[in-house]
């Protein structure tokens, strides 16, 4: 949240000027950054519009939240105004999403999207924006979970009038999603009136609020079970909804015109590729539609089967490889989803392939080919191994070679790392794939970042968290030789040794041994505490608390990175690898590892130049006492 006060103290200052040079400052503090022109421009055409009406409905004392963080989500609501209901008594709250547009057009095909001039891609219904913020809230804010009568919606597009807005309101279907025009202001006022009293102040109600426990995220692969099966069990917020709902309309239109289409859906980590990913099988498959889930990731994919396919075959069978479609019939499917699609390979082909699948075939081509719809979720800069090429570039080429239409879906919110854009931001800057070099951690409130003086140390300290009920993992750069698999019943082998602390790498296998879990599931099993997690095994999850380890292959000298490509046990380096390609896969590989932990990071390097430079840079120490949460999160 950039700035809270009473309606009538944000009428004052917004006439004055000085709320805008508030929420400037507040930004720059919060994010690392000065906001753009256009977030300014709008601070300063619609929040005083907002005012007005308030004050103009009698309702000064009503507490206005502006630039309310959604919890663990880097997304804002515009505004949330909290007051006492007028009728009951109880805390009541009104989001508020605020709208310059004059002219707004319903989507063709999909009531739930629309088309402002300014966007070149549909965007999402304001109504449907702002439900999905008051569904959000109800299940991540513990003072509305089991009150969700307590909050509503309204989009105000206070330029517009109901001519311009006609065919929005087809969704309209509960308080949680209304819309009010400038024409329209009169009623806005009413409404307002209905939800807020004008005779009490919402200072109270706004505390609880802003106390109100927040329930974590819920883990994708808890979930997975229902999502397939059931239910929808994520709400999906502004973009991400964007992308669920234009992959739907992809299938729809091929199916009628008989043509294919391709989807590209971009993003970091955490912005929620991977959730939209189960969504749309989900509901594709509860339509009866014939689509697959693929990665290249085999965590992944085991995971997703043994979860998600527990008690139905069929289900498991829904989860594939990306090397699976190499004698697939073409367009055999109506939609294939594939995640995590930055690990797209050259080919399918490895050793194990039989001579007369070796045709040389691009794994994009198969992907392409298989299915009406083909869909790819990916992150360009998370590529950690040589010969991934799974790029928008790729895609779009080899869609253009068959004169397919291919769309491109951006997703910008990332709910990864408790929602903390400026973690993200303090992440790349730190390894250099951002320009500007390494900044001081500035602690946010969302995400705690802390520097271990020894493995012991980072061990211990998560251990404590995993006491207080938070999942936590260990992983490092691969920089420690890796043994095979032990016999059953034997110890497993003792390959990180760092001073006189020594822990295995989690298991390569398909087995559980010696009360170690399977290499899919380390991350999700929490006997995968005690082995330490590579790059290939973390990639994808999270975890509540992550402990990483910087090994020797990534060092700080002077006043800058050093990559030493001789420290590194990775086998998948080659001779033929350039330095300049080991460089950025090293940094991407720990970008990786530093962005899992959904509360906090604690992290280590072997390298003493190094530690110190991280203590310079985070002040946090190992054992500080985490103060985010006042007691152990609860689990759903």
């Amino acid at each position: 949240m950039l700035f809270r006060a009473s309606a009538k103290t944000v009428a004052v200052m917004a006439l004055d000027g000085s709320l805008f040079l508030h929420l400037t400052e507040q930004f720059v503090h919060l994010h690392g950054y000065r906001p753009g022109t256009s977030e300014v421009r709008s601070w300063e055409r619609s929040i005083p519009v907002l005012a007005a009406a308030l004050n103009d409905a009698g309702l000064g004392d009503v507490e206005v939240m502006l630039e309310y963080a959604l919890p663990l989500n880097s997304k804002r609501a515009d505004v949330v105004l909290a007051g006492v209901h007028p009728v009951t008594g109880e805390p009541s709250y009104v989001v508020v999403e605020l709208k310059q547009w004059s002219q707004v057009l319903p989507h063709e095909d999909d009531p739930t999207l629309c088309h402002v001039e300014r966007y070149s891609h549909p965007v999402l219904n304001p109504i449907e924006q702002v439900r999905r913020y008051c569904d959000y809230l109800v299940n991540f804010n513990g003072a509305v979970a089991e009150h969700g009568h307590r909050i509503s919606g309204v989009a105000f597009l206070h330029n517009a009038t109901e001519f311009d807005v006609a065919g929005l309101r087809d969704i309209e279907r509960d308080g949680r999603g209304l819309l009010f025009t400038g024409q329209r202001r009169g009623e806005f006022l009413d409404h307002l009136r209905s939800r807020l009293s004008d005779e009490r102040s919402g200072a109270r109600a706004a505390d609880e609020l802003l106390s109100g426990a927040t329930v974590p995220s819920k883990q994708l692969m808890a979930v997975a079970a229902e999502e397939v099966r059931e239910r929808q069990q994520f709400v999906l917020l502004d973009e991400q909804q964007v992308a669920y709902r234009m992959v739907l309309n992809a299938v729809e239109r091929a199916k009628r015109a008989d043509r294919k289409e391709v989807v590209i859906v971009t993003g970091g980590p955490g912005t929620g590729k991977s959730v939209i990913a189960l969504q749309l099988l989900g509901e594709l498959y509860r339509r009866g539609v014939a689509a697959v889930h693929a990665t290249g990731s085999q965590s992944f994919t085991k995971t997703m089967r043994k979860v998600a396919g527990s008690r139905k075959r069929e289900v498991q069978d829904l989860f594939k490889y990306f090397n699976s479609f190499m004698t697939t019939e073409k367009n055999s499917l109506d939609a294939l989803i594939c995640d995590e699609a930055h690990r797209i390979r050259e080919t399918s082909a490895n050793r194990y392939t039989r001579a007369a699948l070796r045709t040389g075939r691009a794994q994009i081509d198969e992907l392409i080919d298989v299915a009406h719809v083909p869909v790819f979720f990916l992150d360009e800069h998370q590529v950690v191994r040589p010969g991934e090429m799974g790029t928008v570039d790729d895609i779009r080429a080899a869609a253009a070679r068959r004169d397919i239409v291919c769309r491109v879906v951006p997703l910008d919110s990332q709910f990864r790392c408790g929602g903390s854009d400026a973690y993200l931001r303090w992440v790349v800057r730190l390894l250099g794939l951002e320009p500007g070099g390494p900044v001081v951690w500035e602690p946010d409130d969302r995400m705690q970042l802390l520097v271990a003086e020894s493995p012991e140390e980072l061990e211990a300290f998560l251990d404590a968290r995993r006491a207080e009920k938070y999942g936590a993992r260990m992983s490092a750069g691969y920089c420690w030789r890796w043994s095979p698999e032990p016999k059953p019943g034997d110890p497993l082998p003792l390959d990180v040794v760092i001073g006189g602390w020594a822990r295995p790498w989690n298991l390569r296998g398909d087995r559980s041994v010696s009360g170690a879990p399977p290499s899919a599931l380390w991350a999700t099993d929490p006997a995968g505490f005690g082995q330490i997690g590579c790059v290939y095994t973390a990639q994808g999850f999270e975890y509540d608390w992550s402990g990483v380890i910087i090994g020797p292959d990534l060092v700080w000298r002077g006043d800058r990175w050093v990559t030493d490509r001789t420290a590194s046990k990775d086998p998948v380096f080659k001779k033929s690898t350039s330095d300049t390609d080991v460089d950025r896969l090293i940094r991407n590989t720990y970008k990786v590892l530093l962005t899992r932990g959904m509360v906090g990071t604690i992290v280590y390097s072997t390298d003493p130049e190094t530690r110190d430079k991280l203590r310079e840079l985070v002040s946090g120490r190992a054992e500080s006492r985490p103060v985010a949460f006042e007691e152990p999160l609860q689990r759903r």
